[in-house]
């Protein structure tokens, strides 16, 4: 039979009700002090009532009871288990609603386990050696999660969870050593072991995060060698490339010259060799500001910096080359290297110049921006195409037909060494925008 939560309670109170009722008119039949009736009354009903209540609540109190209990069993990560109420009273369908909770928990569970092992199956197998550090109780750092390749690369592929990481580093090369105390990224080789093999060039990451409360440092090292051999393979190949193209292209027509001068000789014709050596030492200048150009590249020095003012700086140049001066520039100030700056920015406003737009558009935009400063080189030309701008910055990339394509990676180069970076993006209403972003110190 179906009830209510209150229908149940209900037929247990009616008889309860009835012998409220009863039993006082009984005993007035034996007894004629009515209060005498009453007192046995509530001495026989009290208990009754109290154990009809006890059992008509003692069902819902075993349901609060299994609730309770698995709610705390949820706390602690246990779903395998379910709770059944035989009524179909209102405490069914808060039964039903708790089963349906505890069938999208295991789920999650379930799928939260499933990506748990994927993921971990990801990074034990990855090439990257990954290393969790967190503080430890004597102050040091400690191992929280090392990889597999973290444990071949350090630890002879021992386990390494929960070790201090301090005697760790006295078993690793000094190379990675140097590269942990220098703080941030970076590259680090490490020479060729005695038993033949190659020196081998890792990229460092370190990242530092909260987690649980707690401070955590992760760890990445990417072993480059093999990509970086056949970068420097596919580099040595466009250089050749560049390089035999610009011979040729020299040396051809000054053969061909150098024949046609000896016939001339032969023949008596000398007033036609001044055109001859002309166009000879044309090309030889072509050829000697071409191989300068890739030395200037190759060994670029470390700039040497100092304070300057950007206004008089940007006025410098403007006896070079002309362009407008935008933004801020007067009392803005950077640490630059002025010789190697000022060439980068002749290159951009070079070029710009060459760009085909107005030159009187072209425009040198200084603005700071908190602890940066951000340099444009604006002009009006034709702008680069998406391929172009993907490419412009890749060294012996040109688009011109006695091009280098050294220029824009020269600056690049220097940029960098600035700690900065270059961007370049089309403008709207045409022409292109050089970014170079520095720090003021």
């Amino acid at each position: 039979m179906k009830h209510s939560l209150a229908g149940r309670l209900l037929l247990w109170l009616i008889p309860l009700g009835v012998a409220a009722i009863a039993l006082p008119l009984t005993l007035r039949q034996w007894l004629e002090d009515d209060w005498l009736v009453g007192v046995i009354s509530a001495a026989l009903l009290l208990p009754l009532a109290a154990w009809m209540l006890h059992q008509a609540l003692a069902p819902v109190q075993s349901l609060f009871r299994a609730l309770s209990g698995s709610v705390n069993s949820y706390r602690d990560g246990e779903f395998n288990f379910g709770i059944h109420w035989q009524g179909h009273d209102e405490l069914a369908g808060l039964v039903a609603s708790h089963e349906e909770l505890g069938q999208v928990l295991r789920s999650q569970r379930q799928g939260l386990a499933q990506r748990e092992l994927l993921l971990d199956s990801m990074v034990q197998h990855s090439p990257v050696a990954m290393l969790l550090l967190a503080p430890g109780g004597d102050g040091g750092m400690r191992v929280v999660f090392a990889n597999l390749a973290a444990r071949t690369l350090l630890y002879g592929g021992r386990r390494m969870e929960g070790q201090p990481f301090d005697p760790l580093l006295q078993q690793a090369q000094p190379e990675l050593v140097e590269a942990l105390q220098r703080g941030g990224d970076s590259l680090f080789a490490v020479p060729a072991d005695e038993e033949g093999g190659e020196e081998q060039i890792y990229h460092l990451a370190r990242r530092r995060f909260q987690l649980n409360g707690r401070q955590q440092e992760l760890l990445q090292l990417w072993r480059l060698t093999t990509e970086l051999r056949r970068q420097e393979v596919q580099t040595w190949k466009k250089v050749i490339r560049v390089i035999s193209h610009e011979l040729n292209n020299s040396l051809a027509p000054v053969a061909s010259l150098a024949h046609s001068g000896g016939e001339l000789v032969r023949r008596g014709r000398h007033d036609q060799l001044e055109h001859v050596f002309a166009t000879i030492e044309e090309r030889a200048r072509h050829l000697e500001e071409f191989i300068r150009g890739y030395a200037r590249f190759a060994k670029l020095p470390q700039p040497q910096k100092q304070a300057i003012e950007w206004g008089a700086f940007l006025r410098g140049l403007q006896q070079q080359i002309g362009f407008n001066i935008e933004g801020h520039a007067q009392d803005t100030h950077s640490r630059i290297d002025p010789a190697q700056f000022g060439q980068a920015l002749l290159n951009l406003v070079k070029n710009a110049h060459e760009s085909g737009g107005d030159p009187a558009q072209v425009t040198v935009r200084v603005l700071p921006l908190g602890n940066q400063v951000r340099v444009e080189v604006l002009d009006r030309g034709s702008g680069m195409n998406e391929a172009v701008l993907q490419n412009a910055l890749v060294p012996f990339y040109s688009t011109k037909r006695n091009g280098t394509g050294l220029g824009l990676a020269l600056t690049r180069e220097i940029i960098e060494a600035h700690d900065g970076r270059i961007a370049l993006h089309n403008r709207e209403g045409g022409g292109l925008c050089v970014t170079l972003h520095l720090p003021t110190t």
